[in-house]
C-alpha cells in the first residue's frame, strides 16, 4: 500500500517485507529511538512502526513545514490492521482514471499548473472502471476502450477541515477516436496533450508523485508483463 501526504510517497509494508533496492538512504528502528522530524532526511525506512508511531508521522508530514524527506517506507507489525486504522482516521473518496494510449503517446492535462491524469470521484452504483471511463471521456471529449488495471493509489487532503483521504483505481486505455479532443474548463483543465516518452518524461517533472508512481508501474508492470 502506497499513500501520498504533501505528494511525499509513504509505503505501507508488512513486518517481513523490505523496501526496494536503492530506495533507502537511512534506517530507523522505532523499537529503539523516537521518530523525530530532523531523522526524516531523503528515503527513509523505518521500522517497528506501531499506532502512535504512525500518528506521529502523520503529524509531521502533514504540517506546512519544509522538509527534506523524499520518500518513506513504514513496517508495520500488523499490516491489516494498520490499514484499518488508516482508513478510520480520514473519510475515504473512491475515484477512478486512466492512463490513455495513442500508439506511442499518452494523453496528459494540464491543470491547476500541473501535468496531470484524466481522473474522478465514482458515482453511486457505479463501478471504477465504470467511473474510469466516463472521467476520461468528459474532461477530455474523446471515446476510449478500457484496458487493464494498472495499479490503485492513496492521496491525502482536507476538505472543509475534514481529513479526507483519495482512493484511485487506474486503468490503462487506448483512444477510439478523439477528432473532438479538447480540455473541461468546468474542471479546471487548462490543455489536453498527446506526448511521447520523452515529452511524458519532462512532463513529470511538474506532475504529482502519485502520477509519477502510475506511469512506473505501468512501465514496470504492463510493459514487461503485458499478460498479469
Amino acid at each position: 500500500m502506497i499513500i501520498f501526504i504533501n505528494d511525499i510517497p509513504v509505503r505501507i509494508l508488512k513486518a517481513d517485507e523490505q523496501p526496494g533496492e536503492g530506495r533507502v538512504n537511512h534506517i530507523i528502528d522505532a523499537a529503539q529511538e523516537p521518530v523525530t522530524q530532523a531523522k526524516l532526511i531523503y528515503h527513509v525506512w523505518i521500522q517497528n512502526v506501531g499506532e502512535q508511531e504512525l500518528n506521529t508521522l502523520l503529524n509531521f508530514l502533514d504540517a506546512k513545514v519544509p522538509t527534506s524527506v523524499l520518500s518513506i517506507s513504514v513496517s508495520v507489525k500488523d499490516y491489516d490492521i494498520t490499514k484499518q486504522y488508516l482508513r478510520s482516521k480520514f473519510k475515504v473518496v473512491k475515484a477512478a482514471g486512466g492512463l490513455v494510449r495513442k500508439k506511442d503517446k499518452f494523453l496528459m492535462i494540464y491543470r491547476l499548473k500541473k501535468w496531470d491524469l484524466p481522473k474522478g470521484k465514482r458515482e453511486k452504483d457505479e463501478t471504477s472502471k465504470q467511473a474510469a471511463v466516463r472521467e476520461v471521456e468528459e474532461e477530455c471529449n474523446v471515446t476510449v476502450k478500457l484496458g487493464q488495471k494498472i495499479c490503485t493509489t492513496w492521496h491525502t487532503y482536507t476538505m472543509n477541515k475534514r481529513a479526507m483521504i483519495k482512493k484511485t483505481r487506474w486503468y490503462v486505455m487506448d483512444v477510439v477516436d478523439d477528432t473532438r479532443m479538447r480540455p473541461q474548463p468546468t474542471e479546471d483543465i487548462e490543455e489536453t496533450r498527446w506526448m511521447n516518452r520523452k515529452e511524458v518524461y519532462h512532463a513529470l517533472e511538474h506532475s504529482y508523485k502519485s502520477i509519477n508512481y502510475v506511469f512506473e508501474q505501468y512501465y514496470e508492470v504492463m510493459e514487461i508483463n503485458p499478460a498479469k
